[in-house]
């Protein structure tokens, strides 16, 4: 199975919904799995591809504001709330939370899978970002603790010299620990290592006068 083939998750009680929304979520090419409760959903084994939830606000076990809540801290897919009895306060909280939408049934169809796109382009990005950042994750732990200890040092700009010093050792050393460093993490230039050292939210090292 193509990892890249979204798919769409509705959340909904109402069993009609649910037929409409898969009926027209599917008429655009995209994959669609349904489900009457929060528990339902957070139960289901989720294929390895770009999403988007379409979440009702009225469910029977617990509401979509607290299935949201729920789902604040995992590599959930974007949300669009549907709901038959919206209020501005519900409406506020889902979009402070991250929802891409709010919308009131009945709602126009282009104007949900609008929606749903929106979403999905985002979790694609997200997923691509996690991706990266999980490769970069093992290409660090690739490095010696003596070349993680050089690393700062040199996305910083320093000097193979001052380095050596700062460090106790010798200025043909510290190259051989560049060069290690550029290799395991793959990068090709002094830049693009700066960049990978930030995605790993690791700090250079100032030096001061």
């Amino acid at each position: 199975m193509n990892s890249d083939n979204p798919i769409v998750f509705v959340v909904d009680d109402d069993r009609r919904v649910q037929e409409a929304l898969s009926s027209l979520i599917s008429s655009v090419g995209l994959r669609v799995a349904t489900f009457a409760s929060a528990s339902e959903f957070m139960k289901s084994e989720k294929p390895d591809a770009p999403a988007c939830l379409v979440l009702d606000l009225k469910l029977p076990d617990i509401s979509g504001l607290e299935l949201q809540k729920e789902l604040a801290d995992l590599d959930a897919p974007p949300i669009v709330f549907i709901t038959g009895h919206g209020d501005i306060p519900s409406s506020v909280r889902a979009m402070k939370a991250g929802a891409i939408d709010f919308l009131s049934k009945p709602f126009g169809e282009q104007e949900l899978l609008r929606a749903i796109h929106a979403g999905i382009a985002l979790d694609r990005t997200a997923r691509q970002k996690r991706s990266e950042l999980t490769e970069l994750q093992k290409n660090y732990e690739l490095l010696t603790p003596r070349e993680r200890q050089v690393l700062p040092f040199v996305v910083a700009g320093l000097a193979n010299k001052v380095t050596a010093a700062d460090l106790g050792t010798s200025e043909i050393t510290i190259g051989v620990h560049r060069g290690q460093i550029m290799r395991k993490m793959g990068a090709r230039s002094l830049a693009e290592l700066v960049r990978m050292a930030d995605k790993l939210g690791i700090a250079s090292t100032r030096r001061t006068a």
